[in-house]
């Protein structure tokens, strides 16, 4: 447990989504922490998601990282060492292999969920002092796209717009963004506009998501036509005569040959109809919605920049806003949100391979001599260098010797995610820093260097609207653990770099960041904080919610830009960029005939490594699940709740077949959170295709040819226990036996207990055996009861310990097993009643007990059988189930479920 301290409440923000939420924490005097939403932070004015609302949960120290670790001795396994022999050998590796090879042959790879303190650090000794500008970050694989659309179109990486406008726009589209799942706060704005003011929604998407629960039109076009699309839009702009002409003519350039490759590609409504996939009489109205209204906002995410012609969907949409004058004016504008909370914040500090810092580029020999001259630095780097998907091709093949690897976890998040271990395993050198131990990609890691975590962290982190946040401590710092800012310039100064890296707190770090921002820029650049250079510690530390530009001089809030019709272009216009459509970059074929999707879920993050520690946001999606229609699912064979496996050219997982209309025919969806931490064979980003965006270098995470096979396992069960089990491994005393054959299993934390969803290829001889070898230990008395069906082939057992239950196991020849939730409940009784004890092995209550079946509600654990005898109790609205059981009434991010279960019964 964290130390003691006074009790105390802290403002501090969200470490998950680019929404950036305010977050209240208050630490009572036995240093127990709760969490409840800022009301005055403009991101959110009090409201969390699932996720935010559980974060107390997330802090404890189990699996963290606490002390500096070293390979040592034949084996390689990893020792603790001190601070300063971590240090040294880090820096005395980079500097023999750049003596070595050269400054190129070492990379950073970092993160979006680093502070915007620890970015500037790790970016300026990269670019300016080893002189390469081999640092890229994971936010690469989330939001480049947006940048370069953004840069094309205005000459800046600019966000014109506010999570304001959402609320004063007469019409949203949201395309690529299942909001309600991934962004749930600034969705729940979106329904509250709506409600209040009549708002219309238009949904642009594949598949048919929580989102649309609020959509007027939903288009399910089909995946990577977005270019096809929106070309069509701007060539029904000009043909129905919607243009603003005077914005035309003063502020933008290059419209005609947009034009012109809008009506080459996309020359009528039908051909958009036919070539998206979708209702003629759909893309109709969505035109005709756009060209009417005035106000629109598109908001867009993933679905549009995770492509190998991402920065040109980016460019389709904005030149539909530029035909009509929809930016710089309130309710209206091209909206990027982000999906970690500090992509923006690597933005400013030049986190990507092909930036400076300060919003300031290679492409202007300018700009290189005026960071290199403000940073004092003789060896900045003068080009790009490699962007995530490349740096990773260049260790594997041996052209980067030595990386070091940032609070991220790329042997699971990139595409082809099993070249990246390859490349990481045969890598000369690998440092992770990290908050957490055991990841997928430590296991390659020659230095582990433990970082501070949130709440132990203090510095600032920007949102998707530009609003500066300060992310505050309010626990200790465990062990040795240290923030990232302070291990870089570590190894900075042990590099040789001193004076130039004497930063003694993170205020200092954000003084100088702001310097650079401001140094010679007079309103050339969109990026300035000259506002702020002046802040010391004091004003730092209490520093509000701020939008930048925070110029010197002038107003610090200003959320929305180009009010003026004034860009960052060399002519001060706009341009529109003519977009040819290209199809994604691998088409299906008889091979691989499905299109794999990949994305998020409702409540768990990356890769489970915080969410996955919080019992009640492992609840609602337990397991990695493979989600396909009806039709394709009867056509490769596999049923809804068995399992199916995954594959690619690049490689497969296992995962649960979940058959569902709300999925488009010819596709299929896999989450990315899990990973071999928390299951067997689900990394799904094993399976990605590889290939790129040619300008922003983003994957194509959403358009990989695959094939669904169903694996036909000899028993399914599964596992509930309070300890925890590492499959094939010696864990806790607990060994799973050799001669099991488990294909697959799943683990996830519940209140008290361990959840494990098992699967085999062959079932033992001995069953009772074979369970008791697994479940027993030398632990005091323990009673066991089992029932076995040899015939029907299932298996049942308990183990009892001192009245409470302890383990429980259950095994059948088909997927068909009873429900976990009732059995979950029992782990919360100190003792079990005979009653209890009688019905354990059917695995369902007695009549009159009560369970309230799958999670629906993860703010305040309501299942599906509360809401449904809630239902058959008169609540027949959705207010009335949230005034009942509180369900909906938090993140609102359950409410569509909510509305299908009150449609259903």
């Amino acid at each position: 447990m964290h130390a003691k301290t006074a009790a105390r409440t802290i403002a501090t923000t969200c470490p998950y989504c680019g929404v950036g939420c305010g977050v209240l924490a208050d630490v009572a005097a036995d240093g127990v922490v709760s969490v409840r939403g800022d009301p005055d932070h403009p991101a959110n004015f009090g409201r969390l998601c699932s996720k935010g609302s559980a974060l107390a949960e997330t802090v404890d120290l189990d699996g963290r990282l606490l002390y500096p670790e070293m390979e040592s001795g034949e084996d390689g396994a990893p020792t603790r060492v001190s601070w300063d022999s971590a240090l040294n050998h880090v820096a005395q590796k980079f500097q023999s292999i750049i003596a070595q090879h050269g400054p190129e042959a070492v990379a950073f790879y970092v993160s979006g969920q680093l502070l915007t303190e620890d970015y500037y650090v790790a970016n300026k000794l990269m670019k300016g002092f080893i002189g390469a500008a081999n640092i890229d970050t994971n936010s690469r694989l989330c939001m480049s796209s947006a940048v370069a659309g953004y840069k094309r179109a205005f000459g800046s990486d600019t966000v014109p717009c506010s999570y304001e406008d959402l609320e004063l726009a007469d019409l949203i589209v949201l395309t690529g963004s299942n909001a309600a799942w991934c962004h749930p706060v600034v969705f729940q704005r979106i329904r509250k506009a709506r409600e209040l003011h009549g708002t219309k929604i238009i949904v642009i998407d594949p598949r048919r998501t929580p989102t649309c629960d609020i959509a007027d039109l939903h288009l399910p076009l089909r995946p990577g036509t977005d270019t096809l699309l929106f070309n069509g839009l701007l060539q029904f702009l000009r043909k129905e005569d919607f243009l603003d002409f005077e914005f035309l003519e003063n502020h933008t350039e290059g419209f005609a040959a947009a034009l012109n490759a809008a009506r080459l590609s996309s020359p009528n409504i039908i051909a958009v109809a036919q070539a998206c996939g979708v209702e003629a009489d759909s893309v109709a109205e969505f035109y005709r919605m756009f060209a009417r209204t005035q106000k629109v906002v598109t908001l867009y995410s993933q679905g549009v920049n995770q492509s190998s012609s991402g920065v040109d969907k980016v460019n389709s949409i904005i030149n539909c806003h530029l035909a009509t004058g929809r930016i710089g004016k309130s309710g209206m504008g091209p909206f990027s949100i982000t999906g970690q909370p500090n992509a923006m914040g690597g933005r400013e500090v030049g986190g990507l391979a092909n930036q400076l810092a300060a919003h300031m580029d290679f492409d202007a020999p300018e700009s290189i001599e005026r960071v290199a001259r403000f940073w004092g630095a003789t060896r900045m780097a003068q080009k790009p260098g490699l962007k995530a998907v490349d740096l990773f091709d260049a260790i594997h093949d041996g052209k980067v010797k030595a990386v070091w690897v940032m609070a991220t976890n790329p042997a699971v998040s990139l595409p082809d995610a099993n070249k990246v271990r390859a490349a990481l395993k045969k890598c000369e050198f690998v440092v992770v820093s990290d908050c957490v131990r055991d990841t997928d990609t430590s296991q390659y890691a020659h230095v582990r260097l433990p970082a501070a975590a949130w709440g132990e962290k203090d510095g600032t982190v920007t949102n998707s609207e530009r609003c500066i946040s300060r992310q505050r401590t309010f626990m200790e710092v465990p062990g040795e653990a240290k923030p990232d800012w302070w291990i870089v310039a570590q190894v900075a100064q042990r590099m040789g770099h001193v004076s130039a890296f004497a930063f003694e707190n993170s205020a200092q770090v954000f003084r100088e960041h702001a310097q650079l921002s401001a140094f010679e820029n007079n309103g050339k650049r969109d990026f300035d904080l000259g506002g702020m250079v002046e802040l010391n510690d004091a004003m730092y530390r209490q520093l509000p919610p701020t939008f930048w530009p925070a110029r010197a001089g002038a107003a610090v809030d200003a959320p929305r830009l180009f009010s003026d019709g004034k860009f960052f272009t060399r002519t001060g216009r706009a341009r529109f960029i003519a977009i040819t459509p290209r199809a994604p970059a691998h088409a299906p074929d008889d091979d691989y005939p499905l299109i794999l999707n990949t994305g998020r879920v409702r409540d768990h993050w990356h890769t489970m490594t915080r969410t996955g520690k919080a019992a009640r946001l492992n609840a609602h999606v337990v397991e990695p699940c493979v989600t396909l229609h009806a039709r394709d699912a009867q056509e490769c064979g596999v049923a809804d709740g068995a399992l199916a496996r995954v594959a690619s050219r690049w490689g497969s997982v296992l995962a649960r077949v979940r058959v569902s209309d709300e999925q488009r025919a010819g596709c299929v969806f896999v989450p990315i959170h899990w990973s071999d931490q928390f299951a067997s064979n689900a990394a799904v980003d094993g399976v990605v295709n590889p290939a790129v965006d040619p300008i922003s270098g983003q994957p194509e995470l959403k358009h990989t040819p695959v094939r669904v096979t169903r694996h036909a396992a000899a028993w399914y069960g599964f596992l509930l226990s309070r300890r925890e089990f590492e499959f094939g491994t010696a864990a806790n005393g607990n060994k799973v036996p050799e001669h099991d054959t488990i294909s697959f299993w799943v683990r996830a934390k519940g209140n008290g207990y361990y959840r494990y969803e098992l699967a085999g290829d062959a079932t033992p001889n001995d069953w009772a055996a074979w369970a008791r070898s697994l479940l027993c230990h030398s632990d005091g008395k323990a009673e066991w009861s089992e029932f076995l069906d040899r015939r029907a082939g299932r298996y049942r057992a308990a183990r009892i310990v001192n009245n409470r239950l302890e383990s429980c196991l259950f095994i059948s020849p088909d997927p068909a097993l009873p429900s976990r939730t009732w059995l979950a409940g029992l782990f919360e009784q100190d003792i079990l009643t005979d009653a209890t004890r009688t019905s354990l092995l059917a695995g369902k209550p007695r009549q009159g007990d009560s369970d309230a079946g799958e999670v629906v509600c993860a703010c305040f654990g309501v299942g599906n059988k509360t809401i449904l005898r809630a239902i058959q109790n008169g609540a027949v609205s959705v207010a009335a189930l949230g005034e009942q059981l509180k369900a909906g009434t938090n993140c609102g991010s359950c409410i569509p479920e909510l509305k299908k279960l009150l449609s259903s019964h």
